[in-house]
């Protein structure tokens, strides 16, 4: 069966491959704080059935306790080294899962999957609260294809060394915000990064679903527009890798060549 992903908003993608579906960061909620869905429609029901869920920081909008709340019973759900100790009483507000903790170099066998941690650049923290620190991490999904979830990053200089030869990459490419912030990747710091990971297809995510409210009028193109200058600045890039911008909703099966 061919490799399909699903982009729902924000950092949230299905990924099924090899009969396991994989989830990354669910966010299911129309609002969250002073962040507002204003694009998308709410995933429906189906997008919160997985076999295991991809958990890359504690950030509110990756770790979402109400939209974890919505798996099955039994899903496992890999979280940062830490977790437990950043967000007291996770597990018993969420019993229904089986947690675990993994730092960069772990890798966690689920059905003919192997899922590995890689390292992130970015705030893992629980904010505001801390000062504990998780490690915010990527993942990379080895099966039929192999599939680099960045989670929230910036660039740095062992990327490429670290996430390896791999097929997909799903690569935020904008924010919440009028303004991003250090160890996040923007349009253009986000083709550098599939430069340097030469995959051989590409998904731009985590852009273009959520934005504060009452900001609509400040900086609108950061909403709007990471999508498509991402497409624009990887064909300059990387010209050889394809990119596949999908709405809200919508699913691709990448090329997997073997």
């Amino acid at each position: 069966m061919p490799v399909e992903v699903t982009w729902w908003g924000h950092a949230t993608c299905t990924v099924e491959d090899s009969g396991v579906r994989v989830l990354t960061d669910p966010l299911f909620a129309r609002r969250l704080a002073h962040l507002r869905r204003r694009r998308g429609a709410l995933p429906p029901p189906g997008a919160a059935v997985a076999d295991v869920v991809l958990v890359s920081h504690l950030h509110a909008d990756h770790l979402h306790v109400p939209s974890l709340a919505r798996l099955a019973p039994g899903t496992r759900a890999l979280v940062p080294r830490g977790t437990a100790r950043a967000v007291p009483g996770l597990a018993r507000r969420l019993p229904h899962l089986r947690f675990f903790e993994v730092a960069p170099g772990d890798e966690i066998p689920v059905g003919d999957l192997v899922v590995r941690a890689v390292p992130a650049l970015h705030d893992g923290r629980r904010l505001p609260v801390g000062p504990r620190l998780s490690p915010a991490l990527g993942y990379v999904v080895s099966g039929e294809a192999r599939t680099y979830f960045a989670g929230d990053t910036g660039l740095f200089d062992a990327m490429a060394a670290e996430v390896g030869d791999v097929d997909v990459a799903l690569l935020p490419v904008g924010g919440w915000g009028p303004y991003l912030g250090h160890g996040h990747l923007d349009a253009g710091r986000a083709a550098e990064a599939l430069a340097r990971i030469a995959p051989r297809s590409a998904i731009p995510v985590h852009y273009g679903t959520y934005w504060p409210i009452g900001m609509d009028a400040v900086r609108p193109h950061e909403f709007h527009a990471p999508g498509q200058e991402f497409v624009r600045h990887a064909a300059r890039l990387a010209p050889a890798v394809a990119v596949h911008r999908l709405l809200h909703g919508e699913s691709v099966q990448p090329k997997v060549i073997r």
